[in-house]
């Protein structure tokens, strides 16, 4: 005859199958984040406004002390294009930008501090070997010093803000190195591709963060479109190594080497002797900035 103990217990058996507990623990998986495919898209948008208003912002007090004012729009534009405190500034501006884009990122990935950042993104290898670094950069460069002899670099945002001042120069190089490819994967390779590739697919994930990776860059760069070109390729590339990887890590590893490269030979190029080899470099290098 069953007991009112022995009642209770299958009542529990019953309820919860094999001792389950009441819930499965979240596990951060790169390819299977917690976010969705709106809120990546969100942080994009974010991310466009950031770079474009902050600079604004810094520029507000520099624009306050113009005596005589300034008022009119053609004016205005020319003004914050060609005076190299306020390249500067707008330059300078550019690291907050990052900082907040970053935070931003930070907030969604570990839905407020509740998943692991690194592990939400993909923090390892992913088996990707210290000689594909070699490979991929020296292909590159072949491909870049090709295109560069045959479709040479026109004038654009970028070219005018280094030749502006020395300081400038620096600034740039610094945030190219330090800030800006560790900011754009995430954005990009990480919380895009991720919620990409989970929500449409990898191959729709693959164009869709290639095409807008290269769409915010156009504008800096525009009218060269040999430049645009190059930096599409580079695109191709992150996002290829986001793939096969399965990771985030290789991808600022490897944007990390390129930018650091070519802010280097930035800084060097007015002390090497000018050569047509050195010229060509030069345009390689500012293609790739």
């Amino acid at each position: 005859m069953a007991t009112l103990k022995d009642v209770e217990i299958e009542e529990k058996l019953i309820d919860k199958p094999f001792n389950l507990p009441d819930e499965i623990p979240f596990r951060p998986n790169p390819n299977a984040p917690s976010w969705s495919s709106l809120e990546a898209v969100a942080v994009w948008i974010a991310s466009v406004l950031l770079i474009v208003l902050v600079p604004m912002v810094f520029l507000l007090p520099y624009l306050a002390l113009q005596n005589p004012p300034i008022t009119e729009g053609s004016q205005l534009s020319e003004f914050v294009k060609s005076d190299p405190i306020a390249i500067i500034l707008q330059v300078v501006a550019i690291l907050p930008a990052h900082l907040l884009m970053l935070l931003l990122a930070y907030m969604v990935v570990t839905r407020v501090r509740k998943h692991s950042f690194r592990k939400s993104l993909g923090w390892e290898t992913g088996g990707f070997a210290w000689w594909y670094y070699g490979i991929i950069l020296g292909s590159f460069f072949v491909i870049a010093a090709v295109v560069g002899n045959f479709f040479p670099e026109q004038e654009n945002e970028l070219i005018r803000i280094l030749q502006s001042s020395r300081a400038a120069l620096y600034i740039v190089a610094f945030i190219a190195t330090i800030t800006a490819p560790m900011v754009e994967e995430v954005i990009y390779r990480g919380v895009l591709y991720s919620a990409f590739q989970s929500r449409f697919g990898v191959p729709a994930a693959f164009l869709l963060v290639t095409f807008l990776f290269s769409l915010v860059h156009v504008p800096q760069y525009y009218p060269s479109f040999s430049t645009i070109f190059l930096l599409t390729m580079l695109s191709l590339t992150l996002t290829a190594v986001r793939v096969l990887s399965g990771n985030l890590l290789p991808c600022i590893i490897l944007h990390t080497i390129f930018n650091g490269l070519q802010s280097v030979l930035l800084i060097l190029e007015p002390y090497l002797k000018t050569t047509p080899a050195t010229e060509n470099l030069s345009i390689i290098v500012r293609s790739l900035n």
